[in-house]
């Protein structure tokens, strides 16, 4: 059982991504959706290698009042708002309560639009084939409303991708997205952090940089 770190950091396990990704190299209908901020150097390195466009997909949780690391839904790039109506319910979240969530979470999401797209508009994703990529998924939570406001775009498949996963995640995700690729999923799994040489936080300027130069070598070819 190996318990050193499988990756160097983010870029070699994008790189090790792509290897597994290899089948939708080449694709016209193929988009690369990173989930920043650490999924976009894994995300830059699967766009690169497969010849695809490459953007963010950004996803903020509504957390329920006074316990905001419990999600009872989530907003998404596009204007997508998923919420999980048992929970809200369950918990005897008002509609007025929500919507005071659903307003701060949506000015930190607009404000990471701003940021990384520069007024560009979000990816069209109707019927395309949309590689949504991480850096690693633990309780899944985040991918999983990337999934499910995607959904609601209606593409024509949604594949979840990371280089390191739960077993019990991957799993979970088989039956929200069309295909699950977790590169790697080692057990006793304990954290991302754990298979990472370098899992020092990607900063908002690196995701820019990233975007911005998947742009220029998109327009190269």
């Amino acid at each position: 059982m190996r318990t050193g770190p499988l990756f160097r950091d983010r870029r070699q396990a994008g790189q090790a991504l792509a290897r597994v990704l290899s089948a939708y190299a080449d694709r016209r209908d193929v988009i690369v959706l990173a989930l920043p901020r650490g999924g976009v150097p894994v995300g830059f390195e699967v766009a690169r290698a497969l010849r695809a466009p490459l953007d963010v997909f950004i996803v903020r949780k509504l957390g329920v009042p006074g316990r905001e690391e419990y999600a009872m839904g989530a907003i998404a790039s596009g204007g997508v708002r998923v919420l999980n109506e048992s929970v809200a319910r369950l918990l005897h979240i008002s509609d007025a309560a929500i919507e005071e969530v659903a307003r701060a979470e949506q000015q930190e999401l607009q404000r990471r639009e701003r940021l990384y797209r520069d007024a560009r508009p979000p990816p069209e994703v109707r019927d395309r084939t949309v590689l949504v990529v991480d850096d690693g998924l633990a309780t899944g939570s985040t991918m999983l409303a990337a999934i499910r406001a995607l959904r609601v775009q209606q593409p024509m498949r949604i594949v979840a991708a990371a280089p390191i996963a739960s077993p019990e995640t991957c799993a979970e995700l088989r039956g929200e997205a069309d295909d699950v690729v977790c590169a790697n999923t080692p057990e006793p799994f304990v954290a991302v952090g754990l298979w990472y040489e370098d899992f020092a936080q990607t900063t908002d300027e690196e995701v820019r940089e990233l975007l911005e130069r998947a742009r220029l070598d998109a327009a190269a070819h």
